[in-house]
């Protein structure tokens, strides 16, 4: 079984409080791109990991791939097992969700894999013990996505646009991002009126709403980040910004020819540049 694991983007990212078990109240808007890492899921009697691509990722029980595969063996009790292959092309560290996708599609490939018959909420479950992200990589689509991740929010998407994705400088440890977060030295985004800006397609109104509160710690760490999203802005961009905890940014374009003209341009500066659009997939299946 080949499936493929799509990155997303945070069109905006908020934060608007924190629980007494030290984990961040989240309020973002969150949407699967069409950057994806490959996976091919074949039975055997064992659970084996093998990476290759660029960047490659560790062939151990660490990767989240193996851990949800780990995890669903171990919840529904089954008994084979399974040699899971993933091939990387999402940068790591970069708050594209690499490590949730892989974690989503190898949940979704197995229970069909496996004949489980597991519901999605059932999966969005088993995800959450893997990481806040890994239910929306299940689930797919635009949505606004609250509390530590498990409040999901399907919201009606008309449109796809086209953007350039890259990682100006080195990944970041996500909780090292959220332990340096500031509550006094943040400008919110205005969730709402981005939500409806998406939903009518006005770039405008979503430019002058998003915002990640994440991105002046993560540029306190990486000062590329603002001059790539300027970089972005310069070369036509409507909009930019940093999706998740960094250090990937990303910049919206009128068109996919305006995409590739600012690649060209920007690839003077910045390597693995990706020419990506918005979709409404976060996994697909190919039974073979």
């Amino acid at each position: 079984m080949r499936l493929e694991a799509f990155a997303k983007i945070n069109w905006s990212l908020d934060i608007i409080g924190i629980r007494e078990d030290g984990y961040h109240l989240m309020d973002m808007i969150m949407q699967p791109v069409s950057l994806a890492d490959e996976i091919v899921l074949t039975p055997a009697d064992n659970m084996e990991i093998t990476t290759d691509g660029y960047p490659r990722s560790r062939a151990d029980k660490t990767n989240l791939a193996m851990r949800a595969a780990l995890e669903l063996k171990g919840s529904a009790g089954y008994s084979g097992g399974v040699r899971i292959h993933v091939h990387k092309r999402i940068p790591m560290g970069a708050g594209l969700g690499g490590g949730s996708a892989d974690a989503a599609a190898v949940l979704c490939g197995l229970n069909r894999l496996w004949n489980l018959g597991l519901t999605g909420d059932e999966l969005e479950k088993t995800g959450l013990r893997l990481g806040a992200d890994v239910p929306f990589m299940i689930r797919g689509g635009l949505a606004r996505v609250r509390g530590i991740g498990e409040l999901i929010e399907p919201r009606p998407c008309r449109n796809n646009y086209w953007m350039l994705i890259f990682q100006p400088c080195r990944g970041l440890s996500t909780r090292e991002i959220f332990e340096s977060w500031n509550p006094d030295c943040v400008r919110h985004p205005d969730t709402e009126s981005a939500l409806h800006a998406l939903e009518c397609g006005n770039l405008m109104q979503l430019s002058d709403s998003i915002g990640n509160v994440l991105e002046p710690v993560s540029s306190s760490r990486c000062p590329e980040i603002g001059e790539a999203v300027h970089s972005l802005l310069a070369s036509g961009a409507r909009l930019a910004s940093m999706t998740g905890s960094g250090s990937a940014v990303f910049g919206v374009f009128s068109s996919g020819t305006e995409a590739e003209k600012a690649a060209a341009v920007l690839s003077k500066r910045w390597k693995h540049i990706h020419i990506c659009h918005s979709q409404t997939d976060s996994v697909r299946i190919f039974e073979e």
